[in-house]
């Protein structure tokens, strides 16, 4: 790669300033000072030198100096082309290999959640970083059994029991309240003539069925269809993904900025901006990385973003990954979210 859009490439002895730099401001947050790296280096220059090398790599756009400060630390840039070009990756331990590999088949003839829901914990638990894992996408999902209940103001609780044994709760508004009875025979009627087809061929037939045959129907059969209809096109009631570990966030000074976390909480709690960026881990063969402001949201500006798909088969069903400040120890964390894309991945692939 070119590390800078003029094509210069910062000489041997810059990159080995930048790597000690960047090691050293990663292991313990301070900027650093050219003493500090005359004596981290072990290239017996004085600090005058390391003092000229800085300079040119603040030139190239790899480090700046904090108005309090001295010292330099990495900027964005800096830490992209430590981390594509000078990390020397620490492989993760068979230990902890071995205890998530544990944690997780414990999980494995559970829910997709529960699966998710284990995995971020133990990312978190691994890096003291915030871990998240998407549900899983399933290609067809079929409907077991749907009831529905009666509640107040018009609406009313639909309950699928869809693929083997996974519950949905949806709440649905209706255009007038239906008894008890009236909900139960349409129940029947769909658990007859719609249980075991995918969800995707039941809306499909709901539709044909209401714009074709409403006038052969009795009113039963397009209530039951009706209320069918919203109950299976929408969305589950339920996150896109788990999250672990939001509040260690909270102990790095980067991110102590009460305004900053507020709004970055607030960013997982809506989770569309997260998704977005997650989404284009899917397709991604391995770990992605973004740094910074490379994932085009602001309120990421100060954070990185490691990441990695994880597959059923051949099928990419979901994405893992951890979300911490950009001071992050990488050449730990990218080990760690690699070997938990692949266990997750054949966890799942144990009830496929």
């Amino acid at each position: 790669m070119n590390s800078d859009p003029d094509g210069k490439e910062p000489s041997d002895r810059s990159r080995q300033i930048l790597r000690v730099l960047v090691d050293q401001y990663i292991r313990d947050g301070n900027p650093v000072g050219s003493r500090t790296l005359a004596k981290a280096s072990r290239l017996d220059l004085s600090p005058a030198t390391i003092r000229n090398v800085m300079a040119d790599l603040e030139d190239l756009g790899f480090i700046n100096s904090p108005h309090t400060s001295a010292g330099r630390v990495p900027t964005a840039k800096g830490y992209r082309f430590f981390v594509d070009t000078l990390l020397n990756l620490q492989p993760m331990a068979t230990r902890d290999i071995d205890r998530l590999q544990v944690q997780l088949t414990d999980e494995a003839y559970g829910s997709a959640k529960d699966i998710a829901s284990a995995a971020s914990s133990m990312l978190s638990s691994l890096t003291s970083l915030a871990g998240i894992v998407t549900i899983p996408r399933q290609a067809r999902i079929e409907l077991r059994q749907v009831e529905f209940l009666p509640l107040s103001d018009r609406r009313v609780l639909a309950i699928l029991v869809v693929n083997d044994s996974e519950v949905e709760n949806r709440v649905l508004d209706v255009d007038r309240d239906y008894g008890a009875e009236e909900l139960r025979r349409a129940a029947n009627y769909l658990n007859s003539n719609f249980a075991g087809k995918s969800l995707d061929t039941i809306r499909s037939q709901i539709v044909a069925s209401l714009s074709n045959t409403r006038e052969t129907m009795n009113s039963m059969m397009i209530d039951a269809i009706s209320i069918a209809q919203q109950a299976l096109g929408t969305s589950a009631d339920r996150s896109e993904y788990v999250m672990s570990g939001e509040t260690k966030l909270m102990e790095f000074n980067d991110l102590s900025d009460i305004d900053t976390l507020r709004h970055l909480f607030d960013a997982f709690n809506q989770q569309r901006e997260i998704l977005h960026l997650l989404d284009r881990s899917i397709e991604a063969h391995g770990v992605q990385i973004f740094i910074g402001e490379e994932s085009g949201y602001s309120i990421l500006d100060e954070c990185s973003v490691v990441s990695a798909p994880y597959r059923v088969d051949a099928d990419t069903v979901g994405v893992l990954g951890v979300i911490g400040p950009t001071r992050m120890a990488y050449e730990r964390i990218i080990p760690i979210v690699d070997i938990t894309s692949k266990l997750v991945g054949s966890v799942l692939n144990l009830d496929h």
